[in-house]
């Protein structure tokens, strides 16, 4: 008697592609660029002036992965601008999509001000530590199930001698 051969299943394309998440295999930062504006002329741009004359190139070095952009912007007050990234789903697989235009409606934008030169960094790296994900309140959140109960739902309906009024 001949032994077959075993039966192999051919390997599909999409299994090889490896997804990218956020956890123990991948670290995807969020924050993808950004942009300072500021006023070259004005009193309340000048502290905003000195911290990117010295702390912006290694805010850049730091972050390889964040476009940093600074622009100057007449007669404006000074602000920093965070865009973020945004996740889809395409072709039933994850993908991180980069679109020069804010994505998923998400851009932070923080004035500058009134905060003095070492403020303005704290700033900035809250805005490199950000999701850009909108701030949730965590008191009025329903709790859901995501397994039936055991004994279903309660209803008046349901008992032997409903309750009378």
């Amino acid at each position: 008697m001949q032994r077959l051969p075993p039966v192999t299943r051919p390997i599909l394309q999409h299994q090889l592609i490896s997804k990218a998440a956020n956890g123990h295999r991948v670290f995807i930062p969020q924050c993808r660029k950004l942009v300072f504006e500021y006023c070259e002329r004005s009193k309340s741009s000048s502290k905003t002036r000195t911290w990117l004359l010295n702390s912006v190139e290694e805010i850049a070095k730091q972050n390889p992965h964040v476009e940093v952009v600074v622009k100057p912007r007449s007669f404006k007050e000074p602000i920093v601008r965070g865009f973020y990234c945004a996740y889809c789903l395409a072709t039933h697989r994850a993908r991180w999509v980069i679109y020069s235009a804010p994505v998923n409606g998400r851009d932070k934008v923080t004035p500058l001000n009134k905060l003095e030169v070492t403020q303005i960094g704290q700033k900035v790296k809250l805005l490199l530590d950000s999701s850009g994900a909108k701030i949730k309140p965590l008191k009025r959140l329903t709790v859901e199930s995501t397994t039936p109960s055991a004994r279903g739902i309660w209803s008046g309906m349901h008992v032997e001698k409903p309750y009378e009024i």
